[in-house]
């Protein structure tokens, strides 16, 4: 199999990682899911790491194994939290965690998969950022952190585009049908029916959403697109949002 259909998603157990693993699957892509659980489905091409990416030396040590086992030469960091918390109540150490799994971890996963990338020169890096990076009430980590995703991923594309190596972010706005978005918003709630109608396109995005827009960057003939930042929202990054 070609290492331009290799491909490593994070978080590839629920939600809009499940989504992405699915649609890469229907691409014809081996895939390697790495989250604390294996999805509930089975495939011949799916693989499962379980390992919590918010922890350093595991997180090492499983992209260790997914670069030396499987040579993804395209990998989506989609694992993330949200921890929410107003300014006053911000606790230093969610900070911490957020940061370790969202910027760490993204950071330990290119590094040990860029051998492999630069030898094939070819590689397509997504990092999973969001619509809150441009400000969200209570969300002063998860912000930061996204936001600092925005920062890597214009840096690292100006470092790899000569090696072949695309490095893109795809931003969501509020998805249905995650554990991310429900711990914050109950599914099928008043308040998710309100939310949906002060959305521009009036609804709430879906996992297929974000996967269909991860995979026009992952695609190898998307050879001209790096550093950019690719907004799933509904059109909510255009005006003011609160949920």
């Amino acid at each position: 199999m070609s290492t331009a259909k290799i491909a490593a998603v994070t978080g590839g157990s629920t939600g809009i990682g499940l989504a992405i693993c699915q649609h890469l699957l229907d691409a014809g892509y081996e895939v390697v899911s790495m989250a604390r659980r294996a999805p509930e489905f089975k495939h011949p091409r799916l693989s499962t790491v379980q390992v919590d990416l918010a922890d350093i030396e595991a997180t090492r040590q499983a992209s260790r194994e997914v670069a030396e086992k499987y040579a993804p030469t395209t990998l989506i960091h989609n694992a993330g939290v949200i921890r929410p918390a107003l300014i006053g109540e911000v606790d230093v150490a969610d900070l911490d965690f957020v940061t370790h799994l969202h910027l760490s971890a993204a950071i330990t996963l290119v590094q040990a998969c860029l051998p492999t990338m630069r030898q094939e020169h070819f590689g397509r890096i997504v990092l999973m950022g969001s619509r809150g990076a441009l400000g969200l009430a209570t969300r002063t980590a998860y912000a930061a952190t996204k936001a600092g995703m925005i920062g890597m991923a214009r840096t690292w594309a100006l470092e790899l585009a000569a090696d072949g190596i695309t490095v893109n972010v795809v931003a969501p706005g509020p998805i249905a049908d995650t554990e991310v978005f429900n711990s914050i918003v109950e599914a099928g709630s008043e308040r998710e029916k309100q939310l949906a109608e002060r959305i521009p396109v009036k609804r709430l995005g879906h996992p297929d959403d974000v996967a269909r827009a991860t995979l026009f960057f992952t695609d190898p003939a998307s050879s001209f697109i790096t550093g950019q930042v690719l907004y799933v929202c509904g059109g909510a990054s255009v005006g003011s949002l609160s949920i």
